[in-house]
């Protein structure tokens, strides 16, 4: 028989071996409890977002988006109609440091879903070798013939002689395999794949959180621009009041009093418009942060907060739990905690193992590939527990606590999502309803400024009564930009508590987690 025709029948004979011990394989059980994702109880709607809760709420304050079934879509942050906040989102996606982590730890999770279906399949091996060994003159002459005579070498000296100098080369191969009878390969690839969900789901989060805070710096930011542009309006009108003030003490209406109360105030509003750019520098230093860049090299210019808050559309709740990639994460954990409990309970059963050698032994190279150089051997071995005290039925009793906790925790996680979204909605709404009050306020304290400013300058009344006016003003001026502040934070805040847009449907599903399309859909938000 030709060297070919070997070759041809042993790849026959591979196929067919391969062939049947995947057949095996299929045979055995998939052990493990059946994942069935946990109840939850929902309300019908938000209370915060109801009808009766904006039955008192005067006119101008800010409402939900109707219908309330409505939810955000894409690029979230869009909603407020601010090129400069959609220019740095979008250097966000590109140059956060903590979103590339989360990605690349999503990477690290889909590599472990491929080492564990590497089990599935046998594991060959090869070894070649050679070697030339001498033996020395002082061993007889009958041992090296034994030698040559037991297949370890060949002598190459004279005939019947030898010269004690053997030749081997050997070509052999091992292929080790152990079926995955009991499932306990599959729930560890199932495991992994939930896992990869999971990191998945985390880095949406971790996305949604870094977009969030770079919003709310950036809102925080041009508060401090609006307040920056306050106090240089108060003090340039402090100025003015003390050159007035100035201007009656000579004319010998007032005196030195009224003017040391106009430098106080004068003096008390330019302290405080410094320690204004102290704070404007550190959100102007966190976003340079979150979009990947030194803060050195970073600068944003000066623009008041006028941007309005939009109308939110709320949804129901049931739909929270497909939009909070927390919420996601959390019952995808659950289904890798049931797959560990699987993983557990197959150490009930006993393993099999098959292994197989073979290859080409040869005393020389010429003669490898030749028929009487082939040697081959199979195998097979079970092995199974008789006693372990208790061991596996503890690990199953721990993996199935675990889970228990993981089915807690994510019933707290859905519970708490409901929470923020009804805080917010009520910050909002209440938040909106005093900013109306307090721009009332301000409008209150311009008249008695303007009053007290006329009468003093006719001589009816002292200087103070202006200093009053002046300070009533700009504490209900510097609230009002606060409140302003706060209503956009908690814009923002609501926004991220109903998931910013995102859905269950852009997580990678588990038996594609491992595809490049589950990749890309991960690398960027649409």
């Amino acid at each position: 028989m030709g060297t070919s025709s070997i070759t041809a029948r042993r790849a026959r004979v591979c196929v067919l071996g391969c062939a049947g011990a995947a057949a095996l394989g299929l045979l055995g059980g998939c052990i493990g409890p059946r994942y069935v994702r946990p109840s939850v109880s929902s309300p019908p709607a938000f209370k915060e977002a109801s009808a009766a809760a904006y039955r008192s709420v005067p006119a101008g304050t800010w409402r939900p988006a109707r219908p309330q079934d409505m939810a955000l879509k894409g690029k979230w942050w869009e909603i407020f109609r601010d090129p400069e906040l959609d220019a740095l989102e979008g250097a966000l996606e590109i140059g956060n440091q903590n979103i590339a982590q989360a990605f690349q730890s999503f990477m690290a999770a889909r590599a472990q879903v491929s080492e564990a279906r590497a089990s599935y399949f046998p594991t060959l091996t090869v070894g070649p070798s050679y070697t030339k060994s001498h033996l020395p003159s002082t061993v007889s002459q009958g041992a090296a013939v034994g030698a040559t005579a037991s297949g370890t070498g060949a002598g190459t000296g004279a005939p019947g002689l030898g010269t004690g100098t053997f030749t081997e080369v050997s070509l052999p191969f091992d292929v080790s395999w152990e079926p995955d009878l009991w499932g306990r390969i599959r729930n560890t690839v199932r495991e992994f794949r939930y896992a990869a969900q999971v990191s998945a789901a985390d880095l949406e989060n971790e996305r949604l959180t870094e977009e969030a805070d770079l919003a709310m710096y950036y809102f925080e930011l041009r508060g401090q621009d609006s307040l920056q542009d306050l106090y240089n309006r108060t003090i340039e009108a402090d100025r003015v009041s003390l050159q007035l003030t100035r201007g009656l003490r000579e004319s010998g209406i007032d005196d030195d009093q009224a003017v040391a109360q106009a430098e106080v105030t004068l003096a008390n509003a330019q302290a405080t418009a410094v320690g204004i750019a102290t704070n404007r520098a550190i959100y102007e230093h966190a976003i340079a942060t979150l979009i990947g860049k030194p803060a050195a090299s970073f600068a944003l210019p000066v623009k008041l907060l006028t941007t309005p808050v939009p109308a939110i559309p709320i949804g129901i709740p049931s739909k929270l739990l497909e939009r909070r990639p927390d919420v996601a994460a959390a019952e995808r954990t659950l289904a890798e905690a049931n797959a560990a409990i699987g993983i557990a309970q197959t150490a009930y059963f006993p393993t099999l193992d098959l292994s197989a050698s073979g290859g080409l032994e040869s005393s020389a190279l010429g003669t490898l590939f030749s028929a009487p150089a082939r040697f081959w051997s199979l195998g097979a071995s079970a092995s199974e527990t008789i006693f372990d005290a208790g061991l596996r039925r503890a690990t199953v009793a721990q993996y199935t606590a675990a889970y228990e906790a993981d089915v807690a925790a994510y019933r707290q996680t859905v519970l708490t999502a409901f929470q923020q979204v009804e805080d917010y909605i009520a910050t909002l709404r209440i938040g909106s309803e005093q900013l109306a009050r307090q721009q009332t306020a301000v409008r209150a304290a311009q008249r008695y400024l303007s009053i007290a400013t006329a009468r003093y300058q006719t001589g009816l009344d002292p200087y103070l009564d202006v200093m009053t006016a002046q300070t009533t003003l700009l504490a209900d001026q510097q609230m009002e930009v606060t409140l302003r502040v706060s209503e956009m934070a908690a814009a923002v805040e609501l926004i991220q508590a109903l998931g910013g847009g995102w859905s269950t449907e852009r997580l990678p599903s588990a038996s594609s987690v491992t595809t490049r399309e589950a990749m890309s859909r991960v690398a960027r938000s649409p």
